[in-house]
C-alpha cells in the first residue's frame, strides 16, 4: 500500500527539519503523516488544554498540499530539504489558501485576498506545506505604545509554553510559542524592532531579522518599509538556515530586493561547529539583575569554549534616535499601510488608516478592551514620505544607528 495512504502515529515533538525530511526518504513517515501529527497537537494543546492560541487559522487544504507532495516523492522528484514539512505563517503575510490575513485586527477578518506573498511562494516552490496563519501581537504592536505582546482581538492572548502565565513576547508571539511547542517544523515571523528575535529568545528558539532587501516584503501588512521583513524562526541554526536559504529572491515589486539573487545560497550547507574560531565579537553589558548576569556569562563562556574572542564594548549614547525613528515609523507606517489597504478584496471596509482607526472606535469593546491606539493616531496626522522632517529624521536614524552606532562599536573593537 503507498506509504500516503497509511493512516501511523509519527512522533512530531521537537524534531528538526533534517529529521522529518529523513523519516519520510525512509519512508516510516509521510507529509501526511506530519500533517496529521502536528494538527492533533494543535488541537490539543492550542485549542483545548494549555489553550496556548498560537495558531490563529489552519489551513484547509494542508493535507491536500501534503498529499501532493507525497506523490511527487513517489515519483521520484523531491524539491529540497523542505520538501513535505509543515511550517506555518504569520498572520500578517498573506498565502492563497483559504485563510484571511487579519493581522490580528477584526477589520481585516474578512482580507481573504488568495495570493501568495513571494516570501509564501518561495517557501511553496521548496516543497513546504503551508499548515497555517499564527497569531501576533495585534497590528504587529505598532497599534499603542501601552500594547500588550501577543495580543490580538482576532486571536485573544498567546500563552508561552514554557510557562503560561509569561509573555511570548511580540510581535511574532505565535510563531515563537507554536514552534516551541511543535506544532510545526518552523515558523515566520516578521520584524520591524525585535518582533522576530525577542519572541524566538523567550520561546527558546533561533530566530533571524535577514538584511532588508534579502527577502520580499509584498503581501505582508506593512509598518515601515525601511525596516520590516520577514524572518525565520525554528528550533535550530541549521532549521533557521535552510528556512532562510529557501526565502530569498529578487522580487519585482519590492525594489530593496533587487539585489537578493547574488546572496541566493544554502546557508545550511556552510555551518560548521568550528565557525567561532578566532572571530572577534564584541559584548555589550547593559544592566542587568544579578540572576540575569549569571546566566549571560554562562553564554559568554559557551562562545569562550567554542573559539571566540570577546572584546568589551561599550554602547555609545545616541541622543535623539527614539525620537527621530519614532517618526520614520509614524510616518511610513501611514504610507504604507494606506497603499496595503487598497490592494485588498472589496469585503475589506477599513481602506485608509484613518478608516481603520475608526473601526476601533467603532468598536471598541472588542478591539480595545486593554490599550488604545494613540500610535495609530499620531501616524494618521504625519505628513507624508516628501515631508522634510520625516526625511531629516530618517537620515539621522541611519547616522545614528550606524556610522555612529554599529559601526563605531564594531571598529572600536576591531569585532567582525
Amino acid at each position: 500500500m503507498p506509504v500516503a495512504a497509511v493512516a501511523r502515529t509519527v512522533a512530531v515533538e521537537e524534531r528538526s527539519i533534517d529529521q522529518l525530511q529523513a523519516s519520510m526518504t525512509a519512508g516510516t513517515a509521510s507529509s501526511v503523516d506530519l500533517v496529521r501529527a502536528y494538527l492533533a497537537r494543535i488541537a490539543a494543546m492550542d485549542r483545548k488544554g494549555p489553550t496556548l492560541r498560537s495558531v490563529i487559522a489552519l489551513n484547509p487544504d494542508a493535507l491536500a498540499q501534503a498529499k501532493a507532495l507525497d506523490a511527487e516523492r513517489r515519483a521520484g522528484r523531491v524539491r529540497g530539504p523542505l520538501h513535505g514539512v509543515p511550517v506555518l505563517i504569520k498572520d500578517n503575510v498573506e498565502t492563497a489558501d483559504a485563510m484571511p490575513t487579519t493581522a490580528g485586527s477584526l477589520a481585516l477578518k474578512d482580507n481573504m485576498t488568495r495570493r501568495d506573498a513571494p516570501v509564501v511562494a518561495q517557501l511553496r516552490a521548496a516543497g513546504a506545506v503551508i499548515l497555517g496563519k499564527t497569531n501576533l501581537s495585534e497590528w504587529a504592536n505598532i497599534r499603542s505604545t501601552r500594547s500588550m505582546s501577543g495580543w490580538s482581538a482576532v486571536g485573544g492572548l498567546v500563552r508561552n509554553p514554557y510557562a503560561l502565565d509569561r509573555t511570548a513576547c511580540g510581535s511574532s508571539s505565535g510563531s515563537g510559542a507554536a514552534i516551541a511547542a511543535s506544532f510545526a517544523a518552523a515558523a515566520i515571523g516578521t520584524e520591524t524592532d525585535g518582533s522576530v528575535v525577542c519572541p524566538s529568545s523567550i520561546n527558546g528558539l533561533v530566530g533571524l531579522k535577514p538584511t532588508i532587501g534579502l527577502v520580499s516584503r509584498t503581501h505582508v501588512v506593512p509598518i515601515s518599509h525601511s525596516q520590516d521583513t520577514p524572518g525565520p524562526m525554528a528550533r535550530s541554526v541549521r532549521d533557521v538556515a535552510t528556512m532562510f536559504s529557501a526565502m530569498i529572491a529578487a522580487d519585482p515589486a519590492d525594489a530593496a530586493t533587487a539585489g537578493a539573487g547574488a546572496y541566493k545560497r544554502d546557508y545550511a550547507a556552510a555551518l560548521s561547529t568550528s565557525a567561532l574560531s578566532g572571530l572577534r565579537i564584541g559584548v555589550v553589558r547593559p544592566e542587568m539583575t544579578a540572576d540575569v548576569a549569571a546566566r549571560y556569562e554562562v553564554a559568554l563562556g559557551v562562545l569562550k569554549a567554542a573559539g571566540a574572542v570577546l572584546v568589551e564594548v561599550k554602547q555609545p549614547k545616541l541622543d535623539g534616535i527614539g525620537e527621530a525613528e519614532l517618526l520614520v515609523l509614524q510616518t511610513e507606517l501611514k504610507a504604507d499601510l494606506d497603499t496595503y489597504l487598497a490592494t485588498t478584496p472589496a469585503a475589506v471596509r477599513t481602506r485608509t488608516l484613518d478608516q481603520v482607526i475608526a473601526f476601533n472606535r467603532a468598536n471598541e469593546a472588542a478591539e480595545m478592551p486593554f490599550f488604545a491606539q494613540e500610535t495609530f493616531e499620531a501616524a494618521a496626522k504625519t505628513r507624508g514620505l516628501d515631508d522634510p522632517a520625516y526625511k531629516a529624521a530618517r537620515t539621522k536614524s541611519l547616522r545614528l544607528a550606524g556610522a555612529e552606532g554599529i559601526d563605531a562599536m564594531l571598529k572600536t573593537a576591531r569585532a567582525t
